[in-house]
């Protein structure tokens, strides 16, 4: 008895082999939309057709199966997780289509969206506001159920009827596009948008829509630790879904604003601290601004351009756990661009009295560039 064999991925999509995703992705639409059973009720060979379809987009539409389908053919895909499409139910495969391409291809348009919409909005707060921990009190607009209908669209004292458009059914059916290429397809009603009845008489001030743009005023807290860019979730806030119930949310987005002294990096904090390079010599004891007021940092002699110093506890909190980082002081040592004279002889004076062997990093650098010119010399010899 003949062994029945698997047809060519490709084959059933249509498509190179060399096809990109969005190609594929688009055969595999025409060839469900072509083979949905539904739309084949005397072609008792469709469902095979819909399932093979839906084998090879799961198999194309993935890099990895796809390139070891390319290497092995369909031996190369034993134990990669692969659906037995054979024994799915085409509803189940057509619930793969629909989350895939979205819904309102065979009737999904028709539902109603039972939750609201989230909605969006900006806050701006600083860096002291960001480590402590604020309330922010949130003044905006948004589509609201109107307080005259509650939200019914019809005016107090009259009801809403059917719609006559859809019959109370809330979707219609409408050709498909290119010409009826995709046979009929069910979306929801333009009269009633899915609702199933209209206001017999509109009302006054939503004019039916049962809905009002309105003003809103939220206060909320804003976490210490919150980072620049986080959002603050805010749930109910947002409008409220068809059936007036479960509202969506409001994201609030929080922007901590540059501080003039402080440069952030998760709990820590920056700071460059400019001294001169006399204090950076002979040691000084220097005050440093921190975030609750200001600190002394101690310089010893010697300190050197770049070099760090920690303020422990006094960063930013930890948004969980609220452990605070440190504060980091970085030494910028400034050298005067232009002297006195009587400042010009005494450097000059100093100069003079150097002592190359307290230079650690001049005399690493001298003792490397005579080794330098040492090997250039040896290199040049006959």
């Amino acid at each position: 008895m003949p062994v029945a064999t698997k047809q060519d991925y490709y084959e059933v999509l249509g498509v190179s082999r060399d096809a990109p995703d969005e190609d594929i992705k688009r055969a595999y639409r025409q060839a469900a939309l072509k083979w949905h059973p539904d739309r084949n009720k005397d072609n008792p060979d469709a469902e095979a057709r819909f399932k093979e379809a839906a084998e090879a987009y799961e198999v194309l539409a993935d890099p990895d199966k796809r390139s070891r389908y390319d290497r092995f053919g369909h031996a190369g895909l034993d134990g990669a997780g692969m659906h037995d499409f054979s024994h799915m139910d085409v509803g189940d495969i057509f619930g793969m289509f629909e989350e895939i391409f979205g819904g309102g291809i065979f009737g999904g348009g028709g539902r109603r969206r039972s939750r609201g919409y989230d909605l969006e909005a900006g806050v701006e707060i600083t860096l002291n506001e960001a480590a402590d921990g604020t309330e922010r009190t949130l003044e905006f607009r948004r589509n609201d159920l109107c307080s005259h209908c509650d939200g019914t669209g019809a005016e107090p004292g009259t009801q809403r009827i059917r719609c006559a458009t859809c019959g109370g059914y809330g979707q219609v059916e409408r050709a498909g596009g290119l010409g009826g290429l995709f046979g009929r397809v069910v979306t929801t009603c333009p009269q009633c948008r899915g609702r199933g009845s209209i206001p017999q008489t509109a009302c006054k001030e939503c004019r039916g829509q049962g809905r009002r743009q309105v003003p809103k005023s939220v206060t909320f807290k804003v976490p210490a630790g919150i980072e620049d860019g986080q959002a603050i979730r805010i749930r109910g806030e947002g409008e409220p879904g068809e059936d007036g119930m479960m509202r969506g949310d409001l994201h609030v987005h929080v922007r901590v604003k540059p501080h003039p002294f402080f440069e952030r990096h998760g709990r820590d904090l920056l700071c460059r601290l400019p001294i001169s390079f006399t204090q950076a010599a002979l040691g000084a004891s220097v005050e440093v601004p921190t975030l609750s007021g200001k600190a002394e940092v101690k310089i010893p002699p010697g300190t050197q351009f770049g070099q760090t110093f920690r303020l422990g506890g006094q960063g930013m909190p930890d948004l969980r756990s609220g452990r605070r980082g440190d504060e980091l002081v970085q030494v910028m040592v400034e050298i005067p661009k232009r002297l006195s004279k009587k400042q010009g002889d005494l450097l000059r004076e100093f100069a003079e009295t150097e002592d190359k062997s307290v230079l650690p990093e001049s005399k690493g650098w001298i003792e490397k560039l005579v080794e330098f010119f040492a090997g250039e010399e040896d290199q040049e010899e006959p």
